[in-house]
């Protein structure tokens, strides 16, 4: 006896509704996230060489904002784009320790990347950030669309940790 597809889909929490098709409007931006993954996976050593340089992860994770800041400066220059500080006024304290979790995980890596390898570093992140996803998804934080914790997602977890448990199996 094998279960119809549709009711496997079910059991696990698919549903036609949640279905992404596959448009330029989707597709697009997700090359645009596979390539900034790839720069990701580019920073990590390229810090862990200022952080040899410099013996701290911490510089290295200090200059390596210091040139982000610098980039991002002068992209937004270019942009024109000029609001001033009224967007930002009613802004709840933690809309502005965003990049605090940037400085933390980039200082972490620094430091962690030459001791677990940089596929270990980027694999045990990447599920550290499904997680995380997973959760505020689920509880709909900061205004983001609620999407529940599902019997699909968790196992799409779980297949991330395999990931994780195979890369450090090597």
């Amino acid at each position: 006896y094998l279960p119809r597809f549709d009711t496997v889909r079910a059991r696990l929490g698919l549903h036609a509704t949640q279905a992404m098709p596959m448009s330029p409007s989707v597709v697009v931006p997700m090359l645009v996230v596979l390539l900034a993954g790839g720069m990701i996976a580019l920073q990590a050593p390229t810090n862990v060489l200022l952080a040899k340089a410099g013996g701290s992860p911490v510089l290295a994770a200090l200059i390596s904002f210091a040139v982000g800041t610098a980039a991002l400066f002068a992209v937004w220059l270019a942009s024109g784009h000029r609001p001033g500080l009224a967007p930002f006024v009613g802004l709840p304290w933690y809309a502005w320790i965003g990049g605090a979790y940037g400085a933390i995980y980039v200082g972490i890596a620094a430091y962690a990347a030459p001791r677990i390898g940089l596929a270990s570093l980027i694999t045990i992140g990447v599920a550290g950030q499904i997680a995380m996803a997973m959760w505020l998804d689920h509880h709909g934080a900061f205004g983001l669309p609620r999407a529940p914790i599902s019997i699909a997602r968790l196992v799409g977890a779980a297949l991330v940790v395999a990931g994780v448990v195979l890369v450090r199996r090597g």
